[in-house]
Protein backbone atom coordinates (compact mmCIF):
# COMPACT_ATOMS: atom_id res chain seq x y z
CA UNK A 1 0.00 0.00 0.00
CA UNK A 2 1.32 3.03 -0.45
CA UNK A 3 0.75 6.21 1.47
CA UNK A 4 -0.85 9.41 -0.72
CA UNK A 5 -2.96 12.23 -0.21
CA UNK A 6 -2.86 16.22 -0.40
CA UNK A 7 -2.57 18.79 2.38
CA UNK A 8 -6.52 19.19 3.56
CA UNK A 9 -7.68 21.72 5.68
CA UNK A 10 -8.65 21.52 9.00
CA UNK A 11 -10.83 24.67 9.48
CA UNK A 12 -13.03 24.05 12.40
CA UNK A 13 -11.62 21.94 14.41
CA UNK A 14 -8.43 19.39 13.74
CA UNK A 15 -11.16 16.01 13.14
CA UNK A 16 -12.01 18.60 9.84
CA UNK A 17 -9.11 17.04 8.22
CA UNK A 18 -9.60 13.72 8.66
CA UNK A 19 -12.99 13.84 6.84
CA UNK A 20 -11.24 15.97 3.99
CA UNK A 21 -8.64 13.34 3.79
CA UNK A 22 -11.30 10.44 3.61
CA UNK A 23 -13.38 12.34 0.69
CA UNK A 24 -10.74 12.65 -1.70
CA UNK A 25 -9.39 9.02 -0.94
CA UNK A 26 -6.45 10.07 0.50
CA UNK A 27 -3.93 7.33 2.66
CA UNK A 28 -1.94 10.01 3.86
CA UNK A 29 -2.13 13.69 4.84
CA UNK A 30 -1.01 17.09 6.26
CA UNK A 31 -2.33 19.67 8.16
CA UNK A 32 -1.80 22.79 10.04
CA UNK A 33 -2.16 22.22 13.66
CA UNK A 34 -3.17 26.15 13.78
CA UNK A 35 -3.43 28.88 11.73
CA UNK A 36 -0.67 29.46 9.63
CA UNK A 37 -0.42 32.79 9.44
CA UNK A 38 -0.80 33.46 13.12
CA UNK A 39 2.24 33.31 15.54
CA UNK A 40 0.01 31.52 17.88
CA UNK A 41 -3.72 30.02 17.83
CA UNK A 42 -6.52 29.32 19.59
CA UNK A 43 -5.97 26.54 22.18
CA UNK A 44 -7.14 22.94 21.25
CA UNK A 45 -9.72 22.07 23.58
CA UNK A 46 -10.14 19.08 25.39
CA UNK A 47 -13.08 17.48 22.56
CA UNK A 48 -10.72 18.86 19.56
CA UNK A 49 -8.10 16.37 20.68
CA UNK A 50 -10.73 13.19 21.50
CA UNK A 51 -12.46 13.80 18.35
CA UNK A 52 -9.25 13.65 16.24
CA UNK A 53 -7.87 10.86 18.17
CA UNK A 54 -11.47 8.91 17.45
CA UNK A 55 -11.80 10.27 14.21
CA UNK A 56 -8.07 9.01 12.84
CA UNK A 57 -8.36 5.82 14.76
CA UNK A 58 -11.72 4.75 13.05
CA UNK A 59 -10.54 6.12 9.78
CA UNK A 60 -7.35 3.83 10.01
CA UNK A 61 -4.62 6.86 9.68
CA UNK A 62 -1.21 5.69 11.37
CA UNK A 63 0.41 8.76 13.04
CA UNK A 64 3.30 8.25 10.83
CA UNK A 65 1.22 9.01 7.86
CA UNK A 66 0.05 12.18 9.33
CA UNK A 67 2.65 15.04 7.98
CA UNK A 68 1.85 18.31 9.85
CA UNK A 69 2.90 21.70 8.90
CA UNK A 70 4.50 24.32 10.68
CA UNK A 71 3.25 27.73 10.61
CA UNK A 72 4.57 30.11 7.27
CA UNK A 73 5.92 33.09 10.12
CA UNK A 74 7.91 30.98 12.17
CA UNK A 75 11.64 31.45 11.35
CA UNK A 76 14.33 29.24 13.06
CA UNK A 77 17.39 31.40 11.24
CA UNK A 78 16.00 34.91 11.78
CA UNK A 79 18.92 36.85 13.26
CA UNK A 80 16.65 39.81 14.45
CA UNK A 81 16.15 38.59 18.42
CA UNK A 82 12.76 39.64 19.07
CA UNK A 83 11.01 37.81 15.70
CA UNK A 84 13.21 35.06 16.67
CA UNK A 85 11.74 34.71 19.92
CA UNK A 86 8.26 35.34 18.42
CA UNK A 87 9.21 32.20 15.83
CA UNK A 88 10.90 29.99 18.98
CA UNK A 89 7.32 30.47 20.38
CA UNK A 90 5.19 29.71 17.87
CA UNK A 91 7.60 26.43 16.23
CA UNK A 92 6.98 24.74 20.81
CA UNK A 93 3.58 25.91 20.54
CA UNK A 94 2.88 23.92 17.19
CA UNK A 95 5.29 21.23 18.40
CA UNK A 96 2.98 20.76 21.95
CA UNK A 97 -0.55 20.67 19.56
CA UNK A 98 1.45 17.76 17.48
CA UNK A 99 2.03 15.87 21.16
CA UNK A 100 -1.53 16.55 22.02
CA UNK A 101 -2.90 15.30 19.32
CA UNK A 102 -0.87 11.70 19.09
CA UNK A 103 1.09 12.93 15.99
CA UNK A 104 4.42 12.44 15.83
CA UNK A 105 6.00 14.48 13.04
CA UNK A 106 5.98 18.34 12.21
CA UNK A 107 7.27 19.31 8.98
CA UNK A 108 9.72 22.94 8.92
CA UNK A 109 10.97 25.38 6.28
CA UNK A 110 14.67 25.92 8.03
CA UNK A 111 14.07 29.32 7.06
CA UNK A 112 15.74 32.69 5.93
CA UNK A 113 18.82 34.44 7.20
CA UNK A 114 17.45 37.38 5.42
CA UNK A 115 21.09 38.67 4.20
CA UNK A 116 22.03 39.33 7.58
CA UNK A 117 24.19 35.92 8.36
CA UNK A 118 26.57 33.81 6.37
CA UNK A 119 24.65 30.04 5.08
CA UNK A 120 26.83 28.43 7.75
CA UNK A 121 25.94 30.09 10.68
CA UNK A 122 22.22 30.73 9.39
CA UNK A 123 22.28 26.49 9.05
CA UNK A 124 23.90 26.46 12.98
CA UNK A 125 21.26 28.92 14.42
CA UNK A 126 18.59 26.61 13.18
CA UNK A 127 20.42 23.50 14.43
CA UNK A 128 20.49 25.32 17.51
CA UNK A 129 16.63 26.28 17.62
CA UNK A 130 15.97 22.86 16.94
CA UNK A 131 18.03 21.66 20.07
CA UNK A 132 16.35 23.98 22.24
CA UNK A 133 12.82 22.47 20.75
CA UNK A 134 13.50 19.31 21.20
CA UNK A 135 14.86 20.08 24.61
CA UNK A 136 11.28 21.11 25.46
CA UNK A 137 9.13 19.13 24.03
CA UNK A 138 8.68 15.11 23.91
CA UNK A 139 7.60 12.43 20.86
CA UNK A 140 7.13 14.71 17.97
CA UNK A 141 10.11 14.09 15.06
CA UNK A 142 11.14 17.89 13.26
CA UNK A 143 11.24 16.97 9.63
CA UNK A 144 13.30 19.93 7.73
CA UNK A 145 11.54 20.45 4.39
CA UNK A 146 13.98 21.41 1.28
CA UNK A 147 13.08 24.73 -0.35
CA UNK A 148 13.91 26.68 -3.70
CA UNK A 149 16.22 28.50 -2.51
CA UNK A 150 14.57 31.76 -3.18
CA UNK A 151 15.81 35.10 -1.57
CA UNK A 152 17.66 34.13 1.71
CA UNK A 153 16.12 31.04 2.19
CA UNK A 154 18.27 27.97 3.61
CA UNK A 155 17.79 24.51 2.63
CA UNK A 156 17.65 24.30 -1.27
CA UNK A 157 21.16 21.85 -1.36
CA UNK A 158 21.59 19.01 -0.01
CA UNK A 159 24.84 20.11 1.95
CA UNK A 160 22.97 22.96 4.02
CA UNK A 161 20.48 20.09 4.73
CA UNK A 162 23.46 17.87 6.25
CA UNK A 163 25.02 20.79 7.85
CA UNK A 164 21.59 21.28 10.12
CA UNK A 165 21.10 17.85 10.79
CA UNK A 166 24.66 17.65 12.09
CA UNK A 167 24.20 20.37 14.09
CA UNK A 168 21.33 18.05 15.78
CA UNK A 169 22.07 16.62 19.03
CA UNK A 170 19.10 14.31 19.39
CA UNK A 171 19.50 12.62 16.17
CA UNK A 172 16.78 10.23 16.56
CA UNK A 173 14.09 13.53 16.38
CA UNK A 174 15.20 15.18 13.38
CA UNK A 175 14.09 13.74 9.67
CA UNK A 176 13.75 15.73 6.24
CA UNK A 177 10.93 16.17 3.68
CA UNK A 178 11.90 16.88 0.00
CA UNK A 179 9.39 18.69 -2.46
CA UNK A 180 9.45 18.16 -5.81
CA UNK A 181 8.50 21.56 -7.35
CA UNK A 182 11.30 23.26 -4.89
CA UNK A 183 13.77 20.20 -5.93
CA UNK A 184 13.37 21.35 -9.74
CA UNK A 185 13.50 25.05 -8.83
CA UNK A 186 16.56 24.86 -6.71
CA UNK A 187 17.87 23.11 -10.02
CA UNK A 188 17.90 19.54 -9.32
CA UNK A 189 16.79 18.49 -12.89
CA UNK A 190 13.71 15.74 -12.08
CA UNK A 191 11.84 15.80 -15.55
CA UNK A 192 12.99 12.60 -16.45
CA UNK A 193 12.89 8.85 -14.58
CA UNK A 194 16.92 9.18 -15.05
CA UNK A 195 16.80 12.73 -13.60
CA UNK A 196 14.60 11.60 -10.31
CA UNK A 197 16.95 8.22 -10.30
CA UNK A 198 20.22 10.61 -9.77
CA UNK A 199 18.45 13.64 -7.32
CA UNK A 200 16.95 10.74 -5.59
CA UNK A 201 20.92 9.22 -5.85
CA UNK A 202 22.31 12.26 -4.64
CA UNK A 203 20.66 12.89 -1.28
CA UNK A 204 20.81 9.41 -0.22
CA UNK A 205 24.47 9.98 -0.54
CA UNK A 206 24.47 13.08 0.98
CA UNK A 207 21.53 13.42 3.79
CA UNK A 208 20.61 9.41 3.43
CA UNK A 209 17.30 7.63 2.78
CA UNK A 210 17.03 6.42 6.60
CA UNK A 211 16.33 10.37 7.39
CA UNK A 212 13.70 10.72 4.88
CA UNK A 213 10.23 11.25 6.44
CA UNK A 214 7.70 12.30 3.80
CA UNK A 215 7.73 14.12 0.87
CA UNK A 216 5.83 16.92 -1.12
CA UNK A 217 4.96 15.87 -4.72
CA UNK A 218 4.23 18.80 -7.44
CA UNK A 219 4.55 20.29 -10.26
CA UNK A 220 6.75 23.24 -10.76
CA UNK A 221 5.58 26.15 -12.58
CA UNK A 222 9.25 27.34 -12.16
CA UNK A 223 11.53 26.40 -14.72
CA UNK A 224 14.69 24.51 -13.43
CA UNK A 225 17.01 26.72 -11.35
CA UNK A 226 14.60 29.66 -11.30
CA UNK A 227 14.27 29.49 -7.26
CA UNK A 228 10.27 30.02 -7.77
CA UNK A 229 8.33 28.24 -5.16
CA UNK A 230 5.22 27.88 -7.59
CA UNK A 231 3.65 24.48 -7.04
CA UNK A 232 1.19 23.55 -10.18
CA UNK A 233 -1.30 20.72 -11.34
CA UNK A 234 0.20 17.38 -12.52
CA UNK A 235 1.17 17.47 -15.97
CA UNK A 236 0.81 20.72 -16.01
CA UNK A 237 4.02 22.55 -14.93
CA UNK A 238 7.86 21.29 -16.25
CA UNK A 239 8.39 17.82 -13.85
CA UNK A 240 5.49 16.25 -15.87
CA UNK A 241 3.38 13.27 -14.92
CA UNK A 242 5.95 10.65 -16.11
CA UNK A 243 8.81 11.64 -13.57
CA UNK A 244 6.44 12.01 -10.43
CA UNK A 245 4.83 8.61 -11.40
CA UNK A 246 8.43 7.23 -11.57
CA UNK A 247 9.49 9.19 -8.24
CA UNK A 248 6.33 7.40 -6.20
CA UNK A 249 7.34 4.22 -7.30
CA UNK A 250 11.02 4.06 -5.90
CA UNK A 251 10.70 1.22 -2.92
CA UNK A 252 12.30 4.16 -0.50
CA UNK A 253 9.48 6.36 -0.59
CA UNK A 254 6.65 3.13 -0.59
CA UNK A 255 6.21 3.64 3.77
CA UNK A 256 6.25 7.61 3.44
CA UNK A 257 3.56 9.90 3.37
CA UNK A 258 3.77 11.30 -0.52
CA UNK A 259 1.26 14.94 0.22
CA UNK A 260 -0.17 16.88 -2.73
CA UNK A 261 0.07 20.36 -2.22
CA UNK A 262 -1.16 21.44 -6.21
CA UNK A 263 -3.38 24.36 -6.41
CA UNK A 264 -6.79 22.80 -7.08
CA UNK A 265 -8.88 20.72 -4.62
CA UNK A 266 -10.68 19.63 -7.18
CA UNK A 267 -8.52 17.65 -8.74
CA UNK A 268 -7.08 16.24 -5.64
CA UNK A 269 -8.88 13.06 -5.85
CA UNK A 270 -8.08 12.13 -9.17
CA UNK A 271 -4.50 12.83 -8.46
CA UNK A 272 -4.30 10.74 -5.94
CA UNK A 273 -6.32 8.05 -7.30
CA UNK A 274 -3.26 8.23 -10.10
CA UNK A 275 -0.13 8.10 -7.49
CA UNK A 276 -1.78 5.38 -5.68
CA UNK A 277 -2.14 3.37 -8.80
CA UNK A 278 1.40 4.57 -10.17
Amino acid sequence: MRYVGPHVSAAGSPAAAIANAQAVGATAFALFVKNQRQWIGKPLSAKDISDFKAAREAAGYAPEHILPHAGYLINLANPKEELYEKSMGSFLDELHRCEALGLTRLNLHPGSHLKLLSVEAACDRVAMSINTALEQSAGVTIVIENTAGQGAYLGSTFEELRRIYDGVNDKSRIGFCLDTAHSLAAGFDISTPAGVDAFLDAYDKTVGFALLRGMHINDSKGTLGSHLDRHACFGEGQIGWEALLHLVRHPALQTLPLILETPEPERWPEETRRLLEA
